[in-house]
């Protein structure tokens, strides 16, 4: 029988949010574990490297600091200054009106956000850990069984050690076996969609502009990126029905380029393809419950959105935000029935808001028929005509204003 490890947390999950909180976490003094059974792939040419990117917004950066990530991510991120939404749904792809929301409206010093590469956000977290004592990173090893008591959670792992944590964070995505193995159900909806990442240069600049770009489908979104060689860069995201994604990521590259050229309404000039194609399946998901004996779930264990609006991580770490509140005000009640009662509290209510009202601006995007895209676009500009309408919405979606 192996010997059995104690630790304050076990993080279940080594991506992006699993990477985050076992850095949040161990910078502020907990002992962690974190275990995931794919290693991160932490450099952009890998094979099976994540292209997307995420952008983070501005509240992330105190609690990023908090981490003592910034500082790592801050030299690679590209400032986000203006969410520009682009109506390209008439009868030919060309903008015919274009509503800019900018950060100036609501904040005099710092842009929306950053945005940075998935793929480096893991190297700089990975990095992170191996800066902090207290934090013991596993990867190639995941979680294998889970029993919870009152007084804390045993876990075994794939490789048969066995740990007693005080508290579970089950960050380990969509399908996580922690929020099964507690026996917390998922409510999810599924729209059909698959959604296109990669990165492309272009002619003209971005000027440090992320730009979303509806005609029917979903969302066709530019996000700025540092040059490449010379030319400006941007990831993009291409959301469309799923049997039209397949079409495209087979299509040879200059037939591709020719067809992102056209749905990007020619607002960049020519694009050009710098990364290969990735697909991802699009889905709204929430947990039932955010909490369990000994177990927290946050980001895609506990909600998935559609990528509309930066919301994905951000929601993430706005679950790790009230997590770790909670635990620096009481480190003797970490993992406490009424602490997690209370983390449920504090962030079910406005992720169950956030998932509904990406759920409607996403089958907004999705519309076909030539009326109701010119009902999206009257909307859109009865939203933006009225100023306090405006940056309540910037507000809301920074996570700074009421939400639903």
């Amino acid at each position: 029988m192996p010997e059995i490890t104690k630790t304050d947390i076990l993080v279940s999950g080594g991506g992006v949010a699993g990477l985050t909180a076992a850095a949040t976490f161990g910078s502020a003094g907990f002992s962690v574990i974190c275990v995931d059974p794919a290693p991160p792939i932490t450099d952009m040419t890998a094979e099976g490297s994540d292209l997307r990117t995420t952008a983070l917004l501005q509240p992330a950066r105190a609690f990023l600091m908090r981490a003592g990530l910034w500082e790592r991510l801050a030299p690679h991120a590209s400032a986000l200054q203006i969410m520009r939404v682009v109506d390209a749904g008439g009868a030919a792809a060309e903008a015919r009106s274009t509503h800019d929301f900018n950060a100036a409206d609501i904040s005099s010093d710092l842009p929306f956000g950053w945005n940075l590469p998935n793929w480096l956000l893991r190297r700089e977290m990975v990095a992170r850990l191996a800066e902090l004592p207290n934090v013991d990173f596993r990867p190639g090893t995941g979680t294998a069984a889970l029993l919870t008591r009152e007084r804390e959670a045993l876990v075994t792992l794939s490789d048969g050690a066995r740990v007693r944590a005080r508290l579970v964070i089950a960050a380990d995505g969509r399908n996580s076996p922690v929020r099964e193995a507690v026996g917390i159900s998922v409510k999810t909806t599924r729209y059909g969609q698959k959604a296109l990442a990669f990165a492309v240069t272009h002619d003209r600049p971005h000027d440090n502009v992320s730009t979303e770009i509806h005609r029917s489908g979903g969302p066709f979104t530019l996000v700025p990126l540092p040059d490449h060689e010379g030319r400006p860069s941007s990831a993009v995201v291409w959301m469309e029905r799923g049997p039209e994604v397949m079409r495209l990521a087979r299509l040879p590259v200059p037939a591709f380029e020719a067809e992102m050229t056209d749905r990007s309404a020619g607002l960049f000039g020519p694009l050009s393809l710098l990364t290969r194609r990735t697909v991802w399946p699009i889905i709204s998901q929430i947990a039932e419950r955010m909490q369990a004996e000994r177990v927290a779930l946050v980001a895609e264990a506990a909600h998935v959105v559609p990528p509309i609006g930066a919301q994905g991580l951000n929601m993430s770490l706005g679950d790790m935000r009230a997590l770790l509140d909670l635990a620096e005000a009481d480190p003797d009640g970490l993992g406490s029935r009424a602490m997690l009662a209370a983390y449920h509290k504090a962030r079910h209510a406005e992720v169950r808001a956030r998932v509904a009202g990406i759920d409607a601006l996403n089958r907004a995007s999705m519309v076909s028929t030539q009326a109701l895209r010119d009902m999206r676009m009257r909307a859109l500009q009865a939203f933006y005509s009225v100023k306090p309408v405006r940056t309540t919405l910037m507000r809301a979606g920074l996570g700074t204003g009421r939400v639903g």
